[in-house]
């Protein structure tokens, strides 16, 4: 759909054309509310109709985010777990998006809109919390109301030079194709840029499931943080021999820890992300034997299961249940 299409559409339908964008939009598919906001906006014949737009997208955007949130309370950290999988930068994570709304509460999905990458995370972390419904939805229609009402107050105000923009790009098809592509690439772009840096952050020795296993055995077990999130750990259960922690207390939980001494990071995350951010910032404490745990929670619970497996094998053997042919 060119721009004189997309325009007529809203000059027609523009309540309708709101709706169902804002609704694709904060259910996770890849289109761009905000400029639909700006254009319906300009076009608004009174501000019945900005209002009527309005009620459109806050209607749509609930609707998502009630969908999300029981996601969320259905199938709990998974959900989270998924989500993150699909960004191409890792380094914003279960563990970190749920720290956020942990400290900021119901108020985190007022903000939500504004943040990007939060506004899908919020509403299944809600969900998987147990968060009142009625404060759910109470906090993301304020949310919406916010977000929505400010981008089409802003295309009414700015009415003039939209469409004087709206008329040069119309009359050149090249140019309007051209900025589109430019901006998608910058957006790219910056995408890559922030994965690249994380890979350059997360390029530090790793400690496999199986050497945590066996260092939490030893004579000198390590401080073994668990930095999963309240939701999955409550879930699961915290893993044996680690302390619960977030990227913000980490001074705290390693406060009595000797600086020379092995400490492990384990988290749910996409590329171990918030274990190597962890591990980062401890290392910029003065910890000098700090270490990630390569494969998270998933790796972990493989290698356990794999360890029970093997030491069974071991005791029938042991037991004469097995015999050599």
């Amino acid at each position: 759909m060119d721009l004189a299409q997309l325009t007529d559409a809203l000059q027609r339908d523009a309540a309708w054309v709101v709706f169902l964008n804002v609704l694709l939009q904060q259910l996770g598919l890849p289109v761009p509310a905000v400029p639909t906001l700006l254009l319906a906006g300009s076009l608004a014949a009174s501000p019945l109709h900005g209002l009527q737009l309005l009620a459109a997208a806050v209607l749509a955007s609930v609707l998502a985010d009630w969908v999300w949130y029981l996601a969320g309370r259905s199938f709990g950290y998974r959900v989270l777990a998924g989500l993150c999988r699909l960004s191409i930068n890792p380094g914003s994570c279960v563990s970190a998006t749920e720290a956020r709304f942990t400290r900021w509460g119901a108020w985190s999905l007022v903000l939500a809109k504004f943040i990007p990458g939060f506004s899908t995370v919020a509403p299944p972390i809600a969900g998987s919390l147990r968060l009142a419904l009625p404060s759910f939805l109470a906090a993301v229609a304020l949310g919406a109301a916010l977000w929505a009402g400010g981008a089409i107050l802003a295309g009414w105000w700015l009415r003039g030079e939209l469409q004087q923009v709206l008329a040069r790009l119309q009359g050149n098809g090249d140019l309007a194709l051209t900025l589109l592509l430019a901006l998608l690439g910058l957006w790219l772009g910056w995408k890559f840029w922030q994965k690249y840096r994380f890979e350059k952050l997360s390029a530090i020795p790793h400690l496999t499931p199986a050497e945590l296993a066996d260092a939490l055995q030893s004579a000198a077990p390590p401080l073994f943080l668990d930095l999963r999130g309240e939701a999955m750990i409550r879930e699961t259960g915290l893993l044996p021999g680690a302390t619960a922690a977030t990227l913000d207390d980490l001074a705290e939980r390693a406060a009595h820890w000797p600086r020379e001494a092995l400490v492990a990071t384990l988290c749910n995350c996409p590329a171990d992300a918030s274990a190597v951010q962890a591990a980062r910032r401890l290392m910029a404490l003065g910890y000098r034997n700090v270490r990630p745990v390569r494969g998270g929670y998933e790796a972990w619970l493989a290698q356990q299961a794999g360890g029970g497996a093997m030491a069974a094998v071991a005791d029938e053997a042991s037991s004469g249940g097995l015999s050599r042919p």
